[in-house]
C-alpha cells in the first residue's frame, strides 16, 4: 500500500470549544479552522445557521417562477428532463413531488432521464422530437443537466417548447437562449449557495414557487418532506458540505433517519443502516441508487422507489436496486483488473493523463472505474468504450487538475460534452480517440509540468483503545462528512492484523459475485477492534508489524464499532529507520567502516554508474575513453553484503573500474506480483503454451528462491506445474478443478511468497544505496580515484 502519508501536527485547542464538542471533535475543529465561537455553532447545530433564500438566485429564479405560475394558468403540460445519476434521480423526484402539489402527475407533469447504457448525459434532439409527440409539452424543466446543451434547446424552442435550465455543471460562453438558468456557478465562489448540487438547485426552485404561487400552504405537502431527497443527492454527488449545501444535508439526514418513505426504509434495510450518517447515503444508498441505471439503463423505477406510498412495490424495487449493487460491484472489479493490465504498458513517466479504450467495456461502469484509478495512480483519468463508431467516455480527476477545461479544448474532436472539473462525460469518433489522448497529453505536460502527488492527510494519532464509543460520538458531531469536510482518518501504530478472513459478497439470493471484503481483527499493546477491508484479499495484508490508517464506523445492526481500512504501510525494525532518516556524510561514515568499503577506498576503486543506460548510452554520455574490457561489470543489483564484497573484490583484484549497469530497482510490491504471477499462470493455462524460469524471473523481477515460493503459492491454489517436454526447461501450467491443498495453507503459502518479493525489493533498494553511498563517500573524502 501507499505510504505518502501526512500527520496533521496536534493542537491544543481552547477549552470552551473542548467543553462544546470534546477533546476529539475539538483538535479536528481547531485543525480544520472552524475557532470563531459563531461559526462553530453554526456549523455544529443546524438549527444556528440562517439559510440562504432562493431570491438569492435573482432574476433568473423569478423568471422560472413566473413561467411556472403560466403554465400553472393556462393548464399547460410540463416535462420534468432528469440524469441518471443518483443526483439527477433525486432532482427528478423533487420536482416530481414538488410541482406535483400544482400539476397532476401524468396528467399535465410527466419526467423523463435518458437511458444511461444507451444515452448521453443532457438533453437530445432525438428525444425532444419523441417527448413532444408523445405528450405535447409547452414546458420543459431540466434538473442536474442542461446548461451547454444550446443546440438541443434550440431545437426545443423550434418545437414551441420552453425551457427553463437547472442546473449546478459548467456553464456556457454565453447564456443559453432559455426562459431561466438557475445555476449556482453564476454565483460568487464564496456565495453559500455555490456548491449546491442539482437536486439542492431543484428544492430551490420549488421553495421559490412555494412562496411566489397562491396557494394555502396547508394543501400542500411540508418543503421540509423533500430534505431526505436532497441530503441524498448532496452527499452522493460530493459537492463540498459548506454553507447552505451543510445545512440542507444536516436537515436531511434528520428527516432520513426518520424513514417516512418506504422506499428509502426499504433501501436501508438492505444495507443494514440507521440512516442517520452521511457514510449511510455514499456507502449505502447512492450506490444502489446509482447501481440501477449502471446495470440496466433505464432508471424510472428508480423515481418510483423514492415517490411511492406503497411499501410492497417500494419492498421489490429496493431488492432489484440491491441486486443490481452486487452485480456492479463484480463488473467494477473485472473492469479494473483489465483497465491496471492495460496501465501496465504505459510509459507513467511520460503519461499526464491515462486515456485508455476497449470495446468491451460497459458505460455505466466507467466513471466509477475512472476514479478508483485516478486516486490510485493519481493522474486524471478517461475511460471510454469503443465498441461503435461513436465511443462513450468516463473522466474523472484529481485536486489541482480541471479536467473540463482540458477537455473542453479538445471539443473540435467530440461529438457531446459535460461536466465540472472532477468528473465529465462525453462521446466522440472512435477514430478521434488516439487524436485525443495526444491532445491531452500535450497540453497536460504544457499546462502542468511534473506531477505532484499529494500526501494522504491523517487527523489523529490514536490506539486501539480510543476508537470506541466516546470518540465515535464526538466525530459525529462534525458530521455530514464530505468535500470540504472529510470523514476524520487516525494512525494507529505498531498494529497487526489477525483473525484475517475473506470471501465473496453474496445477492440477497445467496448468489455468489465476483467481489470481496476481507475482514480482521485490529489489534495494538491496548487493545483489539473489528475491521474490513472492501475490494481487496486476505492475503494481501501484511503477517506483521505495521501502521495503519483507518476510520472508524458504526455498525447498528450488531450495536458496536468497526474500523474500515484505508491504508497501511509494514514495518520492519531498524530497515525503515535506515530508509527514512537517510543523512549522507554520517551514513557515509557508517558503511565506510565495513571491510569492503574501507578496501575500496584504500585501493581506489573506480566506480561508474551506469544503471539503467545502453552501452552506447554510457559511452556517448559519460566517458568515451573507456574499453567495455577493461572494467568489471555489475549487471545485477546487489541483495547482501557478501555480493558487494564479491564485485569489488573483484573490481580491486583485477585493478579495475567496477561499472554499475543493473537496471535501478524499482519498489516492487509483492500483492502485485502474486497478481501478475496468477495472470501468467491463467494465460499459459487457457493457451497450452510454455515460459522459462528465465522469463518468469524477468517479468517479475525475482530471483530463483523468490520465484520458487510463488510457483509453490500457485500449485497450492489448484495449478499443475510441469516441465514441457518439447522445450525443456519451459514450465507448463496447468488449472485443475480442486486446489492441492487447504484454503488455509494456499493463503499461507500467497503470503509467504508475498513477503519473500517485498523482502527482496527491501534488499535491493537497500544494498544499492550502499554502492551509491560509497560513491558518495569519495565525493566527501575528495578522493580522486584513476
Amino acid at each position: 500500500m501507499a505510504s505518502n502519508w501526512q500527520l496533521i501536527p496536534p493542537v491544543e485547542p481552547p477549552t470552551w470549544l473542548v467543553d462544546r464538542a470534546g477533546i476529539y471533535a475539538a483538535q479536528l475543529l481547531w485543525q480544520r479552522g472552524w475557532r470563531d465561537r459563531d461559526r462553530v455553532e453554526a456549523f455544529l447545530d443546524c438549527a444556528a445557521y440562517t439559510p440562504t433564500s432562493a431570491v438569492a438566485f435573482g432574476a433568473e429564479m423569478q423568471q422560472a417562477v413566473k413561467r411556472i405560475k403560466q403554465a400553472f394558468e393556462r393548464d399547460e403540460k410540463v416535462l420534468i428532463w432528469g440524469d441518471f445519476d443518483a443526483d439527477g434521480i433525486t432532482a427528478t423526484s423533487v420536482l416530481w413531488e414538488g410541482l406535483g402539489q400544482f400539476f397532476p402527475q401524468e396528467r399535465r407533469l410527466f419526467y423523463y432521464i435518458p437511458d444511461r447504457l444507451v444515452a448521453s448525459h443532457g438533453l437530445s434532439q432525438a428525444s425532444i422530437e419523441r417527448l413532444h409527440s408523445e405528450h405535447n409539452c409547452q414546458l420543459i424543466i431540466t434538473c442536474d443537466t442542461g446548461s451547454t446543451n444550446l443546440d438541443e434547446i434550440i431545437y426545443a424552442r423550434s418545437l414551441g417548447i420552453d425551457l427553463i435550465v437547472t442546473d449546478h455543471h459548467t456553464l456556457p460562453a454565453e447564456r443559453p437562449p432559455v426562459v431561466a438558468i438557475v445555476n449556482p456557478r453564476y454565483l460568487e465562489p464564496t456565495h453559500p449557495l455555490y456548491h449546491l448540487s442539482g437536486v439542492a438547485v431543484a428544492f430551490k426552485l420549488v421553495e421559490a414557487l412555494y412562496e411566489g404561487m397562491p396557494i394555502d400552504r396547508t394543501a400542500v405537502e411540508p418543503l421540509e418532506n423533500l430534505l431526505d431527497l436532497v441530503a441524498i443527492g448532496l452527499v452522493a454527488d460530493l459537492v463540498q458540505l459548506v454553507g447552505d449545501c451543510r445545512y440542507l444535508a444536516q436537515r436531511g439526514i434528520e428527516i432520513l433517519r426518520q424513514k417516512r418513505r418506504p422506499g428509502i426504509k426499504s433501501l436501508l434495510e438492505q444495507c443494514k443502516k440507521a440512516g442517520d450518517r452521511a457514510i449511510d447515503i455514499s456507502f449505502g444508498i447512492a450506490p444502489r441508487i446509482n447501481s440501477i441505471s449502471r446495470i440496466w439503463g433505464d432508471v424510472r423505477k428508480c423515481v418510483e422507489l423514492l415517490t411511492s406510498q406503497d411499501p410492497e412495490i417500494c419492498q421489490e424495487l429496493a431488492e432489484l436496486a440491491e441486486l443490481a449493487n452486487t452485480e456492479r460491484k463484480a463488473l467494477q472489479r473485472r473492469i479494473l483488473s483489465q483497465v491496471e493490465q492495460k496501465i501496465d504498458r504505459v510509459d507513467l513517466s511520460t503519461t499526464g493523463i491515462l486515456v485508455l479504450d476497449d470495446p468491451q467495456w460497459p458505460v455505466g461502469i466507467l466513471g466509477l472505474v475512472a476514479g478508483q484509478v485516478a486516486s490510485t495512480y493519481n493522474r486524471p483519468t478517461i475511460l471510454c468504450n469503443s465498441e461503435a463508431e461513436l465511443a462513450r467516455g468516463s473522466a474523472r480527476s484529481i485536486a489541482g487538475i480541471d479536467l473540463y477545461e482540458l477537455i473542453k479544448g479538445q471539443e473540435h474532436l467530440l461529438a457531446s460534452f459535460g461536466g465540472h472539473p472532477l468528473a465529465a462525460g462525453f462521446s466522440l469518433p472512435t477514430v478521434n480517440l488516439s487524436l485525443l489522448r495526444e491532445a491531452l497529453n500535450h497540453r497536460f505536460w504544457q499546462h502542468n509540468g511534473q506531477m505532484q502527488i499529494h500526501p494522504l492527510e491523517i487527523d489523529l494519532k490514536l490506539t486501539i483503545s480510543e476508537l470506541g464509543q466516546n470518540l465515535f460520538r464526538q466525530i459525529k458531531l462534525l458530521e455530514p462528512y464530505g468535500m470540504g469536510n472529510p470523514a476524520p482518518r487516525f494512525l494507529i501504530s505498531n498494529c497487526r492484523f489477525e483473525n484475517i478472513f475473506n470471501a465473496n459478497i453474496k445477492t440477497f439470493k445467496g448468489k455468489k459475485v465476483e467481489y470481496i471484503r476481507t475482514e480482521f481483527d485490529l489489534v495494538d499493546r491496548t487493545g483489539r477492534i473489528k475491521g474490513d477491508w472492501w475490494g481487496h484479499y486476505s492475503y494481501e495484508l501484511p503477517a506483521g508489524e505495521c501502521n495503519a490508517i483507518v476510520e472508524l464506523v458504526d455498525n447498528p445492526s450488531k450495536r458496536t464499532y468497526t474500523v474500515r481500512l484505508i491504508d497501511f504501510v509494514e514495518l520492519a525494525g531498524d530497515r525503515d529507520n535506515l530508509e527514512n532518516s537517510f543523512n549522507l556524510p554520517a551514513y557515509a561514515k557508517t558503511i565506510a567502516t565495513h571491510l569492503s568499503i574501507r578496501e575500496a577506498i584504500t585501493h581506489q576503486v573506480k566506480i561508474l554508474d551506469w544503471r539503467g543506460k545502453s552501452q552506447t548510452d554510457s559511452i556517448d554520455s559519460i566517458d568515451m575513453s573507456i574499453d567495455m574490457s577493461e572494467v568489471v561489470i555489475c549487471d545485477r543489483c546487489p541483495t547482501s553484503w557478501r555480493e558487494i564484497e564479491y564485485w569489488l573484490g573483484r573490481a580491486s583484484s583485477h585493478h579495475k573500474p567496477l561499472v554499475l549497469t543493473y537496471s535501478p530497482p524499482e519498489q516492487s510490491n509483492g500483492t502485485k506480483a502474486w497478481r501478475l504471477l496468477v495472470g501468467i499462470a491463467k494465460y499459459l493455462s487457457r493457451t497450452g503454451k510454455a515460459i522459462s524460469r528465465s522469463q518468469l524471473r524477468s517479468q517479475l523481477h525475482l530471483e530463483d528462491a523468490a520465484l520458487q515460493l510463488g510457483l509453490d503459492a500457485i500449485a497450492a491454489y489448484g495449478w499443475q506445474i510441469a516441465p514441457d517436454r518439447q522445450t525443456n526447461p519451459s514450465l507448463q501450467m496447468q488449472f485443475v478443478d480442486t486446489a492441492a491443498t487447504s484454503q488455509e495453507t494456499a493463503i499461507c503459502a500467497t503470503q509467504k511468497f508475498i513477503n519473500a518479493v517485498n523482502e527482496l525489493s527491501f534488499q535491493q533498494r537497500y544494498f544499492d544505496r550502499q554502492l551509491l553511498s560509497l560513491i558518495a563517500v569519495y565525493a566527501i573524502t575528495g578522493e580522486q580515484c584513476h
